[in-house]
């Protein structure tokens, strides 16, 4: 882990023992959405989480043309789905991470 940066090894101690999912979600026309769209499917979601905590935590969501992908913490696969299911978010598909790559991977 030496060479995460400083904030990314804080963030991996403070969730250790949460996994990581991915979560996706089929939704028809997502890319069009308005600024005040996103913003309430964003406020619905810390609603539900608030009620959830400390059980799962959002971290980001993808927004393509007709679908969303989300990164959660969460304490297991059903945690993330009754998320979901109580803010009446779609759920096509979850999946637990494994491994996290990215460019500093390649250094030793």
């Amino acid at each position: 882990m030496g060479h995460l940066p400083h904030a990314r090894r804080a963030l991996r101690r403070h969730h250790r023992g949460m996994n990581r999912y991915l979560i996706y979600r089929t939704l028809a026309g997502a890319g069009h959405l308005s600024r005040d769209e996103l913003q309430a499917i964003a406020q619905k979601s810390n609603e539900v989480l608030a009620l959830m905590a400390p059980r799962a935590q959002w971290v980001q969501s993808l927004v393509t043309d007709d679908s969303v992908v989300c990164v959660y913490l969460a304490d297991d696969e059903a945690t993330v789905r009754k998320h979901a299911h109580d803010a009446g978010f779609p759920v096509n598909d979850v999946h637990l991470v494994r491994s996290v790559i990215d460019p500093m991977t390649a250094t030793v």
